[in-house]
């Protein structure tokens, strides 16, 4: 019998969601079932003794850029993360996951539903700019918070809480605005990493992506491990 947590931020309550996984993550959207009844709690930290009992204990932040707000931002709050590999594109992964926290900061709301109806590009280009392409990455977060309100009733983690499997999951993630191939398969190494999704693990690669990142130090060496990869492949090009 499927038990329901109900979270409960420190100032807003947060409806609790039956029948979700008990691998998925959970904080102020994030939601999941157990075998006992857990209601009114206060939201992540006090609630991990809780949930000491899973596979993989939900991240209390996912160390993507320097800001620790951000960071736990990120791993909060399932848009937030979508947005950060959304704009991770021709600029520095600090930068990019960094956006969202400084979107959310000039709007005041991350809700992918007043996102939609929001002229995004004043946000993204108030100095310093979200983005080193902020016209393009303004309507890529519009688009992308409009599908999310529109498919999934603004609850991102709906993409991978609700797939039937691992092909729909692809193909969910394939559907959102800026996910090509590779972003696809990196967002499913976090989701499989470090929230333990299991439908996103066939999806994930076998290299090294920010699923592998659970610290500020593993951040620095998997950039430093991916330049020296890339500086490999062009010695062996011009060989």
């Amino acid at each position: 019998m499927t038990a329901t947590i109900a979270l409960m931020t420190m100032n807003t309550p947060v409806r609790a969601i039956t029948g979700v996984r008990s691998d998925s993550p959970c904080s102020t959207s994030w939601t999941r079932s157990v075998g006992v009844a857990v209601s009114a709690m206060p939201v992540d930290y006090p609630l991990r003794p809780v949930l000491n009992h899973y596979d993989r204990p939900v991240p209390d932040a996912l160390w993507f850029t320097d800001e620790p707000e951000a960071c736990e931002l990120l791993a909060r709050d399932p848009f937030a993360l979508l947005v950060g590999f959304a704009i991770d594109q021709q600029v520095p992964v600090q930068k990019a996951f960094a956006g969202p926290l400084a979107l959310k900061r000039r709007l005041g709301t991350l809700e992918p539903a007043k996102l939609a109806r929001t002229d995004l590009e004043a946000a993204f280009r108030e100095k310093p700019a979200i983005h080193r392409f902020p016209g393009a990455m303004a309507t890529r977060v519009r688009d992308l918070a409009a599908v999310v309100a529109d498919e999934y009733g603004g609850d991102a983690s709906r993409i991978w809480r609700e797939s039937a499997d691992s092909d729909d999951l692809r193909r969910r993630l394939s559907a959102l605005p800026g996910f090509g191939e590779m972003k696809v398969k990196a967002i499913s190494a976090v989701l499989a990493n470090r929230f333990g999704v299991d439908l996103a693990r066939s999806i994930a690669p076998s290299h090294p992506t920010l699923g592998d990142v659970d610290s500020p130090q593993a951040l620095l060496d998997y950039q430093a491990a991916k330049r020296a990869h890339k500086a490999a492949m062009r010695a062996g090009s011009n060989a």
